[in-house]
């Protein structure tokens, strides 16, 4: 199972599922990252946290913890 965490700079993928529970999981949705959506990795910090995407026509920074709980194709 591959999530976002695991996707390189300049790679566009596809959520395939979020896992999680609660207000974190509603939290990820609501910033517009649906099943279905499509990811482009823009840029990662030089320690690895956050993790800059672009999604739906905005840029969005996520934490490592959270791009975990995106399972991508």
């Amino acid at each position: 199972m591959a999530t976002l965490r695991d996707a390189k700079v300049g790679q566009t993928v596809h959520v395939k599922k979020i896992t999680g529970e609660g207000a974190v999981k509603r939290r990820i949705m609501d910033m517009g990252i649906t099943k279905g959506a499509e990811i482009y990795i823009r840029k990662v910090a030089p320690l690895g946290d956050p993790i800059e995407v672009a999604v739906r026509g905005y840029e969005l920074s996520l934490r490592k913890a959270d791009a975990e709980m995106i399972e991508t194709e």
